[in-house]
Formats: C-alpha cells, structure tokens, sequence
C-alpha cells in the first residue's frame, strides 16, 4: 500500500543537496544557549570564492570553494547538506540499533524487533545461503495463475507486501470532508521513475537508460529461474511502456481537484471495464469497510484496462514475477542486491559504490519500524532546549505571515479574512510525535529477513486499513525524527519539522538568530506558505478542497506565479535538461515565500534593536548567506536529470539564486545593481509575500 499523505516536503529525496558539518553528540546535548554567550555567525566563510562577485552569482560566491574541492562520496548520488546530516545521523542510528542486537532483549520489546531484524539484515552467509529461495512461495503463486479472472486477487495480495504494481491504493482524510479517511486509487506499475524514460525515444540518454532497464530486467529474470528471459524482458518494457503512455504526467499529477473523482464501488466496473473489482476488494480487505473510493486518475485506469485487456497472460506472470523479485532483491543475496545497484544506483542516479552494509541495514530497520528508532534516537540526541527555540522561531514566523496578509496587494479583503482563518488553523509539530506507532503486531526472526520485510510491509498496509471508520489521528506523523526533512501536510493544515534536521547548517544552537532564520526560519516559512501556493490553496484550515478565493485573486495570483514558472524554465542544471517551471512551482512559490517570510519574521526577532555585526557581515547579510549555504549541493548528471524529470523542487543552485533574485532586502543588503548578474528589474521580480 502506498502511503498517500498529500505532503508538500521541504526535499523530496535525501540525497538531494548541500553540506556543513552536523553537531555530534556531545554538542547535541550542549546546546542551550548560556547568559552571556557569544554568538557566532554560523556562515561557512572558509568556502567563499572571492573571485564570485555576490553581485553575479551568490551561490557561487558563497559555496566556489567547496563547489571546487568536495568530491561526491562513490556510494551517493549528490552530496550536500541533506546528505551531509543524513550521513552524520547514521552513525548514531547505527550505535542504537547495534546495542538492541547485543541486549539479547526479551521477545515482543522494541529492542528484540530492531536488534533481530538488523542482525537478520546483516548475516550475509544465511543470504547467500538460501539466494532466491525465500520467494519461492510468492513466485509459485505467480506461476499458479491459470487466467485473468485470477489476476484481481493477486494484485491485491501483491500490494500489500509492497510489490509494485499497475495500479494501487492508500488511505488518507477524504479531501472534502477531512474528518473522514478514504481509500484512494491511483496510476503504477513503472520500473523507471518516470513516463519520459519510456516515451522519450528521441532522447539518446533516456533511450540508454530504457535500454540498460531491460537488460536489468532480463538479467533479474534470470537470476530468478526464467528460461524466457529475454524474450519476456523485451515484452514486460513493451508492456510498461503501453502503461507509460496511458499515464498523467507529473504536471497534471499536482491538480487536487482534478485527481478527486468520487466512485461508488458498484461503479467500479464502468470506470474500468474488463477489471473483476469484487475479487480484488476482498483480497485487500476492504470490502465492507467502504461504500465509494476516490479515483486519483480514471482516464489512466480506463485506458490501463484495454491495454491489460489485450496483453496475454504470460507476460503478466513474467511482469508480476520480475515486480516481486525487484521488490525484495535489496533483502536477497549478493547478486541480486549487485544487480539492482547497478540499474537503480549506477545507471539511473551516477552512484559509483554500493553503500557499505551497515548502513543500508540502518535504512531497512527505518523502513520497517521507523519510530521505533526514533524514539531512542530523541531521548539520546535531541535536547529539550532545541524545540524551545524552535517553537519561538515558528512563533515569529506565524505572526509575520499574519502581519503580510493584511498588506497583500493581491489579495481582496475577503480572501484575506479566509486566509487568516486558515492560518490561525495551522499546526506546528516539532522534533518528534506526541503518540508514537505501536509495532507489537510484527513478529521478526532472527534468522528470517525476506519474511521480515514482507511481514513489516504488511503490518504496515494494516495499519493503514485500520484507519477506516475511525477518527482522524491528529498525533500522527509522516516522516520519522531521525528524517532530515520537512513537510506540509494540507488535509491536517500542519507543518511537521523532524528533530533531525534541527542542526547546522538548517539551525545552529551556538549562532546568533540571523542565520537560523535564513536556514531553518525559511524552511518553516517554506512549509506555512504551502498552505497558499498553488496546490495547498485549494484547500481551507480544516483541510477540505474549497475554493476560498475570489475569482479577481486567482486572476491575480496566476499572473504572478506565471512569472515565476517562466523564470525557472530558463534555469538548465544539464544541457538540454531545462527547470519544468510547472511542476515545480509550488515549491518555488514556497522557496521565494519562506525567505521573504523569514526576513519579516527575523526583524520581529529583533523588537526594534539593532542586529549586530558579526565577522564583519549584517544581520541581514547573514540571513541571505544562511539561506544560500543550505543549498549548496553536487549532484551526478544522471541524477540531476531524473531530478528534472521527476522532482518538485529546482536543484540547489536554483533554489539559492531564483530565491534571492526577488528578494528585496536581498539587493539592499550586497548593494545589488542593474547590470549586475543577479540583478532582475523591479517589475520582473515575483513577490508573493
């Protein structure tokens, strides 16, 4: 089951951009700010380019040497400050996990699934042991099939321990009536990250990428015991490429009004002829628990349905076999896990080396009882006076947007006043969750990984079905505290900050308050603004679709979010891969709104005292610095164009420099001219806020 949080996050992969060094744990748990304490500047000047007029190019002024020297580590796809933390943070994930493995814990405790399950993740000898052995129920299944009248079933089974498949479901608050929660159905079943990949024959690195997915698939095939393997390789990317063509594009993937269609289950049948729905129902135990779903796309799955109609059986086994085995390969033995890297990681993404297998085990035990996790890692890292300031910081940056509002020149009275309902509605959630999750029902054995995983997946997708029928739980979280990460979430109007990413370079405990606003200010400011960018503003404080805006302001609001999608299409991280201003836009609009909600929200900080200055920069100077150091990122060609094709948000240089170009108080603080590089005139620049 796909977890259907209708989230706006902060980045949508870790792996994604810049770096500064995380505080350990001797600092973590040091970090109160003293009476007469000096604060420093928390700007890593040792990386200036002095050569980089700030005028021209900030971000390269900033970040030119550490651009110059850093090299990306041969196990990672970028390297920056995501990476960085995310990187720190293992280590001690690592010492927690490896404690509960030697603590010999009673069975049933936290300490008993986490130790046991990373030990069965860690004993290789067992894994080559039994190679594909551990699936051999599940393909036998696949093999048993005799028609596709068995089809709906299997699906259903398969969905439920994680297997990709050609369309799914998750569960999530009804979008226009968020005190319910609803099953929702929605477009799968791709190998490749994106239809492009597919579909786009004419470009010569996506027509390799395709190319080397079907040796993979091929080569997985028969690892897997198929002695058609090539025939059916060839035949299972024909197939997904029928499915790619049928699919939204990730553009029109953004529209929430568009992607809520109501169905009646007894109407099931209509929407997708051809299709045994009851059957499927049953198997992924929703029948009786739902009178209608919501359809996420109904073109794809009528379309999906005449392409599934007209492919013959064999080829779904050999497909629903290849899914399974992709699904698990990770748990399986050294071929299988080498054979997966070297698409997904080498081909795809640029990855030179596998991660080592300590922490890929860490990743496994995050996966499956994330909280768990999390728990221990608060009570050991996250020092109580670190969420004091964080909570004062949001608390200046809500009273910023609330002053904006009311000086919005785009916005109508009566839109405004919907717009501080709204905002007085938001929820702050701060390092870690209030309830945490219950994995009492997984059962893990030591010397079991695959039957792990399946079994973690499948609690999971439980978890999830038990929702049905009950009332909203507002305590809940959708990322873990050991996340380097944030979110919004517009169905509970709440922006969610993990303790994790409560560090330098995001937030720095021993910095004076200019460069925290920069750095993690703006991340909040970023999240508050997506419950008004294009997609969140949709939605009202209760967290429901409805169109609270006057048509004079969706006029008004377009034209200046036109203005912007135009700007970033200019941007051409690799060439011949240009910025798609449109799917990223909301997070531009969020990039541009949190910095300049920042600003605001740093000069309240201030109660009308002077900043002071600090190795010879401004308050504001280091606010501007702040924002850019936290972007500054490296990233391989092959990831950077699956970011383009795939991801919400602009790459790291773009967001540093297309943030700051309609900044302000960003040309008065580094005296920024006309004719300079970073210069855009007065009537070109986008301000939202």
């Amino acid at each position: 089951m796909k977890k259907h949080y209708l989230l706006s996050a902060l980045t949508m992969a870790l792996l994604v951009n810049a770096g500064h060094a995380a505080e350990g744990a001797a600092a973590a748990k040091n970090s109160a700010i003293k009476k007469g304490q000096t604060l420093a500047a928390g700007i890593a000047t040792e990386y200036i380019d002095p050569a980089v007029r700030p005028q021209d190019d900030f971000y390269e002024h900033l970040n030119g040497k550490w651009l110059k020297t850093v090299e990306i580590p041969a196990d990672k796809s970028s390297w920056g400050s995501f990476a960085k933390l995310r990187d720190d943070t293992l280590p001690q994930l690592r010492g927690i996990i490896e404690k509960a493995a030697a603590s010999n814990a009673a069975k049933g405790t936290d300490a008993q699934r986490i130790g046991d399950y990373y030990a069965s993740f860690m004993d290789e000898a067992k894994l080559e042991q039994l190679g594909i052995a551990p699936l051999d129920g599940e393909l036998a299944k696949i093999a048993a099939v005799k028609d596709k009248a068995e089809l709906p079933a299997l699906l259903a089974h398969l969905g439920k321990i994680g297997v990709n498949v050609p369309f799914d479901f998750g569960i999530h608050q009804d979008n226009k009536d968020s005190t319910k929660y609803v099953a929702d159905i929605g477009q799968g079943g791709l190998g490749m990250p994106d239809r492009d990949y597919y579909l786009k024959t004419d470009d010569a690195k996506l027509a390799d990428a395709k190319a080397k997915y079907q040796k993979y698939v091929e080569h997985t095939l028969s690892m897997a015991g198929d002695k058609n393997a090539a025939a059916n390789a060839k035949a299972i990317v024909d197939f997904e490429t029928e499915i790619a063509k049928v699919q939204w594009t990730k553009v029109e993937l953004r529209d929430p009004i568009k992607a809520y269609n109501k169905v009646n289950l007894a109407d099931l049948s209509t929407l997708a002829p051809g299709f045994e729905w009851k059957p499927w129902l049953d198997a992924a135990n929703l029948s009786g628990k739902v009178t209608y779903v919501i359809v996420g796309q109904p073109t794809y799955l009528k379309s999906f349905m005449q392409v599934a109609n007209n492919t013959p059986i064999d080829v779904w086994k050999a497909y629903l076999s290849m899914h399974l085995v992709d699904a698990y390969a990770s748990y399986l033995n050294k071929a299988f896990v080498d054979e997966r890297f070297d698409f997904y990681g080498k081909t795809l993404s640029g990855v030179k080396e596998l991660e080592p297998r300590w922490k890929r085990g860490v990743g496994a035990i995050e996966r499956s009882q994330g909280e768990s996790l999390g728990k221990l890692y608060v009570a050991e890292y996250f020092p109580p006076a670190r969420k004091a300031r964080m909570e004062a910081l949001v608390k200046n940056l809500l009273a910023a947007y609330k002053q904006s509002i009311d000086k919005l020149d785009w916005m109508s009275p009566a839109t405004k006043k919907e717009a501080q309902a709204k905002l007085a509605k938001f929820t702050p959630k701060i390092g870690y969750p209030n309830k945490w999750k219950d994995y009492s029902a997984l059962v893990v054995a030591r010397d079991d990984l695959v039957g792990n995983v399946m079994r973690s997946r499948e609690v999971e997708y439980n978890r999830e079905l038990n929702k049905l029928g009950k009332p909203i739980d507002r305590d809940e979280w959708g990322m873990t505290p050991q996340t380097i990460n944030a979110y919004y979430n517009p169905e509970m109007n709440e922006i969610v900050f993990p303790a994790a990413i409560l560090q330098p370079p995001f937030f720095d405990a021993n910095a004076d308050d200019a460069v925290n606003y920069g750095g993690i200010g703006a991340v909040i400011g970023h999240e508050i603004s997506h419950g008004f960018d294009d997609q969140g503003s949709q939605y009202d404080g209760d967290g429901n679709l409805r169109d609270w805006w006057t048509e004079a302001d969706h006029k008004n609001f377009a034209d200046k979010t036109k203005m912007l999608v135009n700007q970033y299409n200019q941007f051409e991280p690799v060439p011949g891969y240009h910025v798609n201003g449109e799917l990223t836009l909301g997070e531009n609009i969020a990039d541009n709104s949190g910095l300049a909600i920042a600003y605001k929200a740093y000069k309240i900080s201030l109660k009308g005292k002077k900043p002071p200055v600090i190795d010879g920069l401004t308050g504001d100077q280091r606010l501007y610095m702040g924002w850019a150091q936290v972007w500054r990122m490296k990233m391989r060609e092959q990831q950077q164009i699956q970011q383009v094709k795939t991801d919400p948000h602009s790459p790291g240089q773009f967001r540093a420099n297309g943030t700051l170009r309609n900044q302000p108080g960003f040309y008065d603080a580094f005296k920024v001219k006309q004719g300079d590089k970073m210069y855009l005139a007065p009537q070109e620049r986008v301000i939202i806020w």
